[in-house]
C-alpha cells in the first residue's frame, strides 16, 4: 500500500536526477512538479502520466519509484 507521502518522496527522487532531465525525463519533470501539490484521485491520474514518461529512465532507484507509483494508482482507481 502506497501513501501520498510515499508517492511524493518517489517523485522527489525523480526530480533529483537532474542529469536525466534532457534525455529520459524531459516531459516527466513538469508532471512531477505538478504532482507535488496534488492529492487523492488527481494525484493518481498524474502518476499515470509520470509512469508513461519515465519508461526509459534508468536510475538505481527507478524500479522502487515505479513500484510506489503503480501501487498508488492501483489503490486509487474509481
Amino acid at each position: 500500500m502506497a501513501t501520498e507521502s510515499e508517492v511524493k518522496e518517489a517523485i522527489k527522487v525523480i526530480l533529483s536526477d537532474e542529469k536525466a532531465y534532457k534525455t529520459s525525463l524531459n516531459y516527466a519533470v513538469n508532471y512531477c512538479k505538478a504532482a507535488l501539490v496534488m492529492t487523492g484521485h488527481e494525484l493518481a491520474i498524474q502518476c499515470l502520466y509520470i509512469l508513461n514518461n519515465i519508461q526509459h529512465w534508468r536510475n538505481p532507484n527507478a524500479k522502487d519509484v515505479r513500484i510506489v507509483l503503480k501501487a498508488f494508482v492501483k489503490e486509487n482507481r474509481l
